[in-house]
């Protein structure tokens, strides 16, 4: 994200559908490697790929590029769905509580609920964060939940390198020079899209307010979340199923007519950039949880065609899995 488009997310990544049983079972271990090998190639040192292949009776993983903690952007944004859910099962939260949506909470990036006043349901919120990425929804909803008890949830899931910040409005804040834990309000965000910062301008990977993960923790994710590790109840699982399948983020990478849970993310700040999916695909006797990560530094003119070869390779790497190559 740059200062005048702030945390957009890479479109389409993520679909819904069902495949034939027996076009599923990816055969070639060597060819499924290549396409991880070939989809890291587009930044040596800052990309990674992580696939786990879990089948009946089987499972097996590959993965290529660091092994690191790389930027994931709005992918993060699946935890703050899962504890949300998770308060809901409680009582604590319901979906159907009415959150205030204004300048209080508006953010950058929010294609929903940008300049809209009122009020919407929680469940609305938390389909407009994951459907569309809007972070003034996923401010919403992390303000309802709190970063810390998510954090606690991100820790008990064993993904010591997956961190979270304390809101959209904060990272911002933070990345263009204000104090950590300051939030400049709407007005100062209005001003960053001007150019005009309140600080020097930080890296967007940083050791305060960022959106960190490793592809192997983000596939491992979507393996426990999507089996039901982190829910107590089964309707909790199909609602966190139902909302992930709505992702804007994986029809672009997910063969067409296979389910896909997920979600996407990116980044284009200052001369940085971040495109990152996240999920897992479903077939009948196989699940293949994935992480694709890019990151790399560059003009504002390199992220189309960096974008068209992410969802390219990313895509095929899915498709040799899925058995459709």
């Amino acid at each position: 994200m740059n200062r005048r488009r702030l945390f957009q997310t890479a479109a389409g990544l993520f679909a819904a559908g069902i495949t034939p049983r027996g076009m599923a079972q990816g055969t070639d271990p060597a060819a499924i490697s290549q396409a991880l090998n070939d989809f890291t190639a587009l930044s040596p040192g800052q990309s990674a790929a992580f696939v786990s292949i879990a089948s009946t009776g089987a499972g097996i993983t590959h993965q290529a590029g660091s092994d690191g903690p790389l930027f994931v952007g709005s992918a993060v944004k699946t935890f703050i769905l899962a504890q949300y859910l998770r308060d809901v099962e409680t009582g604590r939260l319901s979906e159907d509580t009415q959150m205030a949506v204004g300048p209080e909470v508006w953010s950058p990036g929010s294609p929903v609920l940008l300049r809209l006043q009122g009020t919407t349901s929680a469940k609305s919120v938390l389909e407009a964060m994951i459907a569309h990425s809007d972070n003034t929804a996923t401010d919403i909803a992390l303000n309802a939940v709190g970063a810390d008890r998510t954090r606690q949830l991100i820790a008990s899931a064993g993904l010591a390198n997956t961190r979270i910040p304390d809101s959209t409005r904060k990272l911002f804040s933070y990345l263009a020079g204000a104090p950590n834990g300051t939030d400049i309000g709407w007005e100062g965000m209005e001003k960053m899209a001007q150019g005009i910062m309140p600080g020097k301008p930080r890296p967007a990977i940083n050791e305060h307010q960022t959106m960190m993960s490793t592809a192997a923790e983000m596939a491992r994710w979507y393996e426990q979340a999507l089996a039901g590790a982190f829910f107590q109840k089964p309707e909790t699982r199909l609602e966190f199923k139902r909302i992930s399948a709505m992702a804007d983020a994986m029809p672009m990478m997910v063969p067409e007519d296979i389910v896909g849970y997920g979600k996407g993310g990116s980044i284009d700040w200052e001369d940085f950039h971040c495109l990152c999916g996240a999920g897992q695909m479903a077939q009948p006797g196989q699940r293949t949880s994935f992480c694709f990560i890019l990151n790399w530094t560059g003009p504002d003119e390199s992220v189309a065609d960096t974008m068209a070869a992410f969802i390219r390779r990313s895509r095929h790497a899915l498709a040799l899995i899925a058995g459709r190559q």
